[in-house]
């Protein structure tokens, strides 16, 4: 069964989505540790924002070594994390808008965020794969625009 996990995930046209989605899995893991244990700290709100932050840390190394292994390193890893936080920043709403507003219309959510969590991660998963395939781990160049506004030389 691994293998064929593993082959599959090899050879498919879609081993980059699934691989994404192995990965996020293992980031909602990481988000949920990180609320679970901030909250007694710092509370529920600023527990979720900052494991959201520190997740997508851990998804873009991850991203970077295995979906998109060998794709978009042109950039400066410094760089690339600041263009995957850019670019997953429509799933960041889609996702913590989700979990903020389950946590305000269930309370059942509140006693146990990994409820809200797992529908903000669902919430923002397709979007986050295509802009991070798109904008961060793509084999395009930057290029150096020394024209002017019309893009002339």
């Amino acid at each position: 069964m691994r293998s064929s996990l593993l082959n599959l995930a090899g050879q498919s046209r879609f081993a980059p989505l699934l691989k994404f989605g192995v990965i996020g899995s293992l980031g909602f893991v990481c988000d949920n540790a990180v609320v679970y244990t901030m909250r007694p700290l710092i509370g529920l709100t600023a527990a979720t924002l900052l494991a959201y932050f520190i997740a997508a840390t851990f998804n873009w190394l991850l991203n970077r070594l295995w979906t998109f292994r060998g794709r978009g390193l042109h950039h400066h890893p410094f760089v690339q994390w600041l263009r995957f936080l850019w670019a997953n920043s429509l799933g960041f709403c889609l996702n913590r808008g989700m979990v903020f507003s389950l946590f305000y219309l269930f309370p059942f959510c509140e006693r146990y965020p990994v409820v809200a969590l797992a529908a903000g991660t669902l919430a923002g998963l397709l979007s986050n794969f295509k802009l991070s395939q798109k904008l961060v781990f793509h084999d395009r160049k930057p290029t150096c625009s020394t024209g002017n506004a019309s893009g002339g030389s």
